[in-house]
């Protein structure tokens, strides 16, 4: 089973510069506990941006060229999610903005920190989806500084 994890702004603003544009110490906290003792899905500029390999996670990255420290590199995310889709192991996808609209139509399940702001300088955005194929429960809830934010998880409902 595929899931999606992001922290997203009001406008689905995901990051800048190849860089998350949220940076919440208790997002950081819940994505650490959803992904651990799983297999992590990337592309190759968000593994750049990493400051080194996800421990306790089997870090698997969408890449056509090389890329070292990775524990697995795939050609393309097509093959990997149709081979891998009916899994019952939850498989994550940690980014960026492409992996997620190509993994969406495969992910049974959306982790979403939904943060209360605008942030019109993004450059990166998490893929539009329908909420109403969804089930939406909040999970959580905090505040860091002037950001205010909700742990959502969503499932998609069984047709």
């Amino acid at each position: 089973m595929f899931a999606l994890i992001a922290v997203i702004g009001k406008n689905r603003e995901l990051g800048k510069d190849n860089q998350l544009i949220f940076e919440i110490p208790e997002d950081m906290r819940y994505f650490r506990e959803k992904t651990m003792g799983h297999k992590v899905v990337m592309g190759r500029k968000t593994w750049e941006s990493l400051p080194g390999k996800l421990d306790g996670r089997e870090n698997i990255v969408v890449s056509r060229g090389g890329v070292s420290g990775a524990d697995k590199v795939v050609r393309g995310l097509g093959d990997f999610l149709r081979e891998n889709a009916d899994t019952e192991e939850e498989i994550l996808v940690i980014g960026g903005g492409m992996v997620y609209a190509e993994a969406l139509p495969y992910a049974r399940r959306l982790y979403l920190t939904e943060v209360d702001k605008e942030m019109p300088e993004a450059d990166a955005y998490f893929p539009e989806f329908d909420s109403e194929q969804y089930n939406r429960e909040i999970v959580g809830e905090g505040a860091e500084g002037d950001l205010s934010y909700k742990f959502v998880k969503y499932n998609k409902k069984e047709v």
